[in-house]
């Protein structure tokens, strides 16, 4: 009887795979695809940007551009990363597939003209939107819509960061704050191994970062090793890069609802939204924190690899980035997160290396990550990135980095829609898998008027 349960099993099992195979082939070649062409792009218009500096003056007329793209044309499109992680809980209308257009050309146009802004969003949203035509192309049903709704955030992320892993993983634990949701978890890998697989074949490269301290946890004689006064300041700067999380997440979600309150015409959002850009550009005297910011061609500007080095940075370049990053990201401008939070966590990372004496290039390298992990509460998926990215031998001090930034971000982060399926505190009333990210700041805030106003 055993033999006969097992059999028909592994027969469905083989059945399942096949039918994710044939599903996941189409959404990770169209969404490998449409990504390197974007990264092809977002290079170009850099590029540009770096030749006529005088295109940043354009920044407020492009604003109003980009609004009225989203006005005319965009629709529900204008939901954007929250949307899918809503359609992933509880699929409805769909992700339009207007999305994919829109997303792309308008972040380019935002890159063009020196927005700060980053291109994991605007990917993940590539990705989720193709996932979901194809999904309504082959009638699949709730369930089946869910798993390649996540398998297109794993393509989109994949392929954009050339981290295969970190995009599968990012796409489970992204979700709900606290669960992976294994069912996905095949489709999710095949997807973004073969979305990179096929982004690079159209000669797309990657930018190389790399840590050249290593840690060695064994001695000669196969004794446990631990470096513990770096192992003291690497939890520092988990503390202040979880810290640092939090504050890019309530600072860009404050400034959205303040600019929605307080501008009557929302068209002039984003056009004031590029005037303070310019403004702050020309207070500090420097591009470096316009763009992606993964490197310039001023040998001394602040770049996310000038980070890696002694004086790559000075002690507020993370902060400066973070808030124009903020300013770009939630006054109408499009673009992803990501890569300037790698600029914040590397650019910090950096800072506490030179007040503490660790390995600036590792200390960087951590950050790097571990900013990331506490905004968008994926720890592992981070963990995993820096062994993409960095290589293993610095294993432990990314996945303690992570995870200490991860707590202390607090019940926050970019993506509002994430539900809380495990409460970072034990017993917290917030502890439920159906409350939003934007649900339990608004009761935070709520709870704080009250006990101000006693």
């Amino acid at each position: 009887m055993k033999r006969i349960i097992t059999s028909f099993e592994h027969i469905s099992i083989m059945k399942h795979l096949l039918k994710w195979t044939l599903i996941t082939i189409p959404v990770s070649l169209l969404a490998g695809s449409v990504v390197a062409l974007f990264l092809w792009m977002l290079e170009k218009v850099t590029v540009i940007r770096w030749q006529h500096p005088w295109l940043l003056f354009l920044l407020p007329l492009a604003g109003i551009l980009i609004y009225f793209s989203y006005y005319f044309g965009g629709k529900a499109a204008e939901g954007g990363n929250n949307l899918i992680v809503d359609e992933i809980h509880k699929p409805g209308g769909g992700v339009p597939f207007r999305m994919a257009p829109l997303v792309l050309l308008t972040t380019v146009v935002t890159h063009l003209f020196g927005g700060s802004a980053g291109r994991e969003g605007t990917a993940v949203q590539i990705g989720g939107s193709i996932a979901s035509w194809i999904a309504k192309k082959l009638k699949l049903d709730k369930p089946d819509i869910k798993i390649l709704l996540m398998t297109g955030v794993a393509a989109g992320f994949g392929a954009v960061f050339g981290t295969p892993l970190t995009g599968a993983v990012f796409a489970l634990e992204v979700i709900t704050v606290g669960k992976i949701h294994h069912k996905a978890l095949l489709p999710c890998f095949m997807a973004s191994v073969l979305a990179d697989i096929t982004c690079k074949s159209w000669g797309i490269h990657h930018t190389q970062y790399a840590i050249a301290f290593k840690h060695i946890l064994t001695s000669a004689d196969g004794g446990f090793h631990m470096d513990w006064q770096l192992l003291i300041s690497v939890i520092f700067g988990g503390v202040l890069f979880g810290l640092a999380s939090y504050l890019f997440s309530e600072l860009s979600h404050t400034i959205k609802n303040y600019a929605q309150r307080w501008i009557a015409q929302k068209w002039l959002i984003p056009f004031i939204g590029g005037m303070i850009i310019i403004a702050l550009t020309f207070l500090l005297g420097t591009d470096s924190y316009l763009g992606l910011g993964v490197d310039n061609p001023n040998p001394n500007a602040v770049s996310i690899l000038s980070c890696f080095r002694a004086g790559g940075a000075s002690y507020l370049s993370w902060f400066w980035k973070l808030l124009f990053t903020a300013i770009t990201l939630s006054m109408g401008f499009k673009g992803g997160e990501v890569t300037p939070l790698f600029f914040i966590g590397a650019a910090l990372g950096n800072a506490v290396g030179m007040l503490t004496g660790a390995p600036i290039d590792l200390m960087a390298g951590l950050g790097f990550i571990a900013v990331f992990a506490g905004a968008t509460n994926t720890p592992i998926a981070c963990t995993l990135m820096g062994v993409e990215l960095f290589g293993s031998e610095n294993l432990i001090y990314f996945a303690i980095a992570c995870f200490t930034a991860y707590y202390f971000s607090g019940h926050t982060g970019i993506y509002s829609a994430q539900r809380l399926g495990f409460s970072k505190l034990n017993g917290a009333p917030e502890a439920d898998g159906n409350l939003t990210l934007q649900k339990i700041r608004k009761a935070r805030l709520e709870k704080n008027k009250k006990n101000d106003q006693l």
